[in-house]
């Protein structure tokens, strides 16, 4: 009953692309949200596993025996030559053969290894832009522990894009001559704002190193690390295809491995340690950042996922995520109050070639007044709709859309202390959507009934 709420040129774009092929997809491998009448929004804060995902890995599991790696009995090599083929796997995906490959926890833990190893000092500089994830932004503390600067790129409010004339300015016009590190995303895991990878090379020529989050960016893009060749790359595997959870990896250019230094060792990442000596030798290769015993019933699940997508394939799976998003921009820019405010602010980007598959927005009350973002959260999860609603671990992107000044932050950092939290500003945050390969029409119906729903409603 809801289909006339996509206009024609919705529904045109949608039935173009790959249409049948993603429907027979969702009742084969997401039969579940159609069971449970659910509707998922939420592909960016963590993607859906397909069913044979967990058939293939389960069998995997039944038909073998493993035993933790650090030995050479025949269960722990089996073990290790999962775990290697499957890192193989990893760097053939991102065309990466002058990488190392560092299995991690997820992606904070990838990017904390860069931010506890980097070599920073007093005569270090971490720049980075405004639109980073806090894994990202944490990084800052370990460059101030030992005396080094840091700044950040400001965005532009209408459209979150990183302010270009200024970010060519502070790459190169620094006078810092000791290591400088430049951090940012592939893609905003907020507005889906996809930031310019060629601003790595323009880094590198300026003398920077460069580390690249792209867990939000490669569950729907192409990242080809012989065309771009970031220092340091951040990658999560459940945001691209669902299971397991707790597993991501540090891609590390070979020129750029022994820059890290690490600061201790733990069990599997050293060659020699001695008691008496106070003496200790690191392994040479990625190992030296694998503390302990890896997750080796689950590294090889991240092999059947890759070739999950590789089946698929990424550019289809593109085309078909920013159609969908492109046609839900379209519809909710529709809807009006009777007194002609419009309903819904969306926020970032508008076009295909620089966005992800996330939109950011704002709900207005008839008036223009702001509908809390709890409060639409709240209401379409009564519906059975998940999104998410808050300040999406990236304050910059929140500080810019709701136009934040350096005064009432440090307002609300005091209050935090104090109060713990309370009395912060009612405005802050915004909604998100974000739609995945799972995503079909009857999802974007069932989300535009919801926001006509609540047309001339105060709430």
């Amino acid at each position: 009953m809801f289909e006339k709420l996509l206009g024609r040129a919705t529904k045109n774009a949608l039935n173009l692309l790959h249409n049948d092929y993603f429907e027979k997809l969702r009742k084969s491998e997401y039969r579940r949200l159609d069971v449970s009448s659910e509707v998922y929004l939420d592909y960016t804060g963590g993607n859906l596993y397909p069913d044979s995902l967990i058939d293939t890995h389960h069998d995997w599991l039944k038909k073998n025996t493993f035993g933790n790696p650090h030995s050479i009995n025949p269960t722990s090599e089996r073990s290790s030559k999962f775990i290697e083929t499957t890192r193989q796997t990893v760097l053939e995906f991102f065309n990466a053969t002058d990488y190392h490959c560092i299995f991690t926890q997820n992606a904070s833990g990838a990017l904390k290894i860069v931010g506890e190893s980097y070599p920073f000092s007093e005569n270090s500089q971490l720049l980075m832009t405004a639109d980073n994830h806090n894994s990202v932004n944490g990084i800052r503390e370990y460059c101030i522990s030992k005396g080094g600067k840091f700044d950040y790129v400001p965005m532009n409010q209408v459209d979150l894009s990183i302010d270009h004339n200024r970010l060519l300015n502070d790459l190169s016009s620094t006078s810092i001559t000791g290591n400088k590190l430049f951090a940012y995303p592939a893609q905003s895991n907020v507005s889906g704002v996809k930031h310019n990878l060629n601003w790595i090379q323009t880094a590198h020529d300026h003398g920077w190193d460069v580390l690249l989050d792209a867990a939000a960016f490669v569950p729907t893009s192409v990242l080809d690390l012989q065309k771009y060749k970031p220092d340091f790359v951040s990658v999560s595997f459940y945001k691209i295809f669902g299971y397991p959870t707790g597993l991501g990896c540090l891609l590390v250019h070979n020129s750029k491995f022994e820059k890290l230094q690490k600061q201790w060792f733990a069990g599997g990442t050293v060659k020699l340690v001695t008691v008496k000596t106070n003496d200790h030798n690191l392994n040479n290769n990625y190992e030296r950042f694998e503390d302990g015993t890896v997750n080796y019933l689950n590294i090889p699940a991240i092999q059947f996922g890759l070739d999950f997508i590789r089946g698929i394939g990424i550019k289809r799976i593109s085309e078909r995520v920013y159609s969908m998003r492109q046609a839900l921009v379209r519809e909710l820019n529709q809807f009006k109050h009777s007194d002609g405010t419009k309903m819904i602010q969306i926020l970032g980007p508008d076009t295909i070639d620089s966005s992800g598959s996330s939109i950011v927005m704002l709900f207005n009350n008839p008036g223009a007044k702001l509908i809390p973002f709890q409060t639409i959260e709240l209401l379409a999860a009564q519906q059975n709709i998940s999104l998410r609603a808050g300040c999406f671990c990236n304050p910059g992107i929140d500080e810019t859309i709701h136009a934040i000044e350096k005064d009432v932050l440090s307002e609300q950092v005091n209050l935090v202390a104090q109060n713990n939290g309370i009395g912060l500003h009612a405005e802050r945050g915004s909604v998100r959507v974000s739609v995945g390969l799972a995503t079909n029409n009857a999802d974007l119906i069932r989300f535009l009934a919801f926001v006509k729903s609540l047309v001339d409603q105060t709430v």
